[in-house]
């Protein structure tokens, strides 16, 4: 079967359509995003206080936000993900070189990577980071969905870790972020994969993950 090309990414695509890509093999393409969070005070928000006092006790002084960077592949939709503590360009480039060992040792040689046009993005402290051997793509202006992949991830992780519990802190839901990115990676099943898990769709996953 002859490979269509996706005219916003330059990809091969498994079969044409005008709504979604998919990257024919892991490493093929890594969407690359932040999502920022607000941080919870200790003894909770509205979630475990109520409104009232919830409201309140958000509205205290230096809670800021916590700033998620992500990496996603295309192809497989394993994720790499940090909670760190800005979005500077030093940050976003040590995060990708932390990333890019993720998917080496999963086996995953990345190719090309995808980010919208942030200022971290177009540093050079990031170029240098995906180094000459990675081709850097942008999403369009105005069009977030061309980085759909990561989007829905963020969707995905603000209903089912980031909302899904009253934490009393943000501590508290940082710590239970890991567990759940490894859910997310080898046990939870992925629709847009056909319910597959993205650790299943990755050819040189090493060991077994329970």
């Amino acid at each position: 079967m002859l490979a269509h090309v996706d005219q916003s990414t330059g990809l091969r695509v498994r079969k044409p359509s005008a709504n979604r890509y998919e990257a024919a093999s892991p490493g093929e393409l890594v969407h690359v995003d932040i999502k920022k969070l607000g941080r919870i005070p200790n003894g909770g928000g509205w979630r475990k206080l109520g409104f009232t006092v919830g409201r309140r006790n958000n509205g205290r002084r230096g809670l800021g936000y916590a700033f998620l960077h992500h990496a996603v592949d295309d192809h497989s939709r394993l994720a790499y993900s940090e909670v760190l503590d800005d979005e500077r360009k030093e940050t976003a480039a040590d995060f990708w070189i932390r990333a890019r060992s993720f998917f080496i040792e999963h086996g995953i040689e990345v190719t090309a990577v995808m980010t919208d046009n942030g200022s971290c993005y177009r540093s050079r402290a990031f170029a240098d980071a995906l180094g000459s051997h990675v081709k850097h793509r942008r999403t369009r202006p105005y069009r977030p969905q061309t980085n759909g992949k990561v989007e829905r991830f963020n969707r995905t992780l603000a209903t089912e870790w980031a909302y899904a519990d009253t934490y009393t802190s943000e501590d508290d839901r940082v710590a239970a972020y890991p567990a759940w990115l490894h859910h997310y990676n080898h046990h939870r099943p992925h629709t847009g994969i056909g319910g597959s898990v993205p650790a299943s769709r990755v050819h040189n996953l090493p060991g077994k993950n329970t």
